[in-house]
């Protein structure tokens, strides 16, 4: 994919840029009405109407489409119909039809295209599109969509143009490279799906003005200087301040350095190397 520059208009259209979609097979094409499901709206509110998550709401309405995160269909071999946009990811994704005409959405890897063939198991060859358990993909090759638990469904490198590196299988375990740089040690029958996730541009979009951010369901965000001392732990003082302290959110979590894994999570058991700091350099 590439992106398109709009013409300086406007200040908002000045820079701005935007996909050009070259991926897509039909842009007039409506998605599979069938793998299509009401998408609710919690605007960052959990169950009694409080915020939790801030600077959300509004956006243009989408509707949600069904992804096959978990790929167990064996022995049938799919054939891409279409590569299609989605609003509720950054990725594209790719429609198959299976020969019982069975259809599913899968994120769609960097390359695929439309008539090429996938299928899943742990027979299957490690080509692109296709899933199979971490035992049968050699070393060095790029995945996406890998589960953490057997069955569960992928849930790691599900994003725009991100990929894992398979580094050693032994027995029961395979050593995976993550995008941060962390090592993990997770499962051999765990599945993974070959290739990398398309759309790798979609980091280098420029959004130009604040509607666009709001169309998204991105509500604007107030810096915790500007606020009084009782809302944020940077706010108050005489005119402006720095803050007086690092940046921390308004709970004052460090937003610079700061740790916010659990330190008894059962899962850290299986991080072979952690990934590295991007402002200190340093192991965490």
């Amino acid at each position: 994919m590439a992106l398109r520059f709009y013409k300086p208009t406007s200040p908002g259209r000045r820079g701005a840029s935007v996909s050009d979609f070259s991926e897509i097979t039909d842009r007039k094409k409506k998605p599979e009405k069938s793998l299509l499901v009401r998408l609710p709206t919690s605007n960052g509110r959990n169950f009694q109407g409080k915020i939790t998550a801030r600077h959300r709401g509004g956006g243009a309405r989408r509707q949600y489409r069904m992804i096959d995160f978990k790929r167990k269909k064996d022995g049938a071999v799919a054939t891409v119909v279409a590569i299609e946009y989605d609003p509720n990811r950054t990725c594209r994704i790719a429609l198959l039809q299976y020969p019982d005409g069975e259809k599913a959405y899968i994120l769609a890897p960097d390359g695929l295209t439309a008539g090429n063939k996938v299928e899943s198991g742990p027979g299957v060859e490690p080509n692109l599109g296709n899933s199979l358990p971490l035992g049968s993909i050699p070393p060095g090759t790029a995945v996406h969509n890998v589960e953490m638990q057997p069955g569960k469904g992928g849930q790691l490198c599900r994003s725009a143009g991100v990929s894992a590196v398979v580094n050693a299988r032994d027995g029961d375990w395979a050593q995976i490279t993550l995008p941060s740089g962390e090592v993990r040690r997770i499962s051999s029958k765990c599945r993974a799906t070959v290739g990398a996730v398309g759309n790798s541009d979609h980091s280098a979009i420029t959004y130009g003005k604040a509607g666009r951010r709001r169309w998204m369901g991105h509500r604007p965000h107030v810096r915790g200087v500007a606020m009084n001392p009782v809302a944020h732990p940077l706010g108050g003082g005489e005119g402006r301040s720095g803050g007086g302290r690092h940046p921390c959110s308004p709970s004052g979590k460090l937003a610079k350095g700061g740790r916010t894994r659990k330190r008894r999570k059962p899962s850290s058991s299986a991080i072979v190397r952690r990934r590295r700091s991007r402002r200190y350099g340093q192991l965490k």
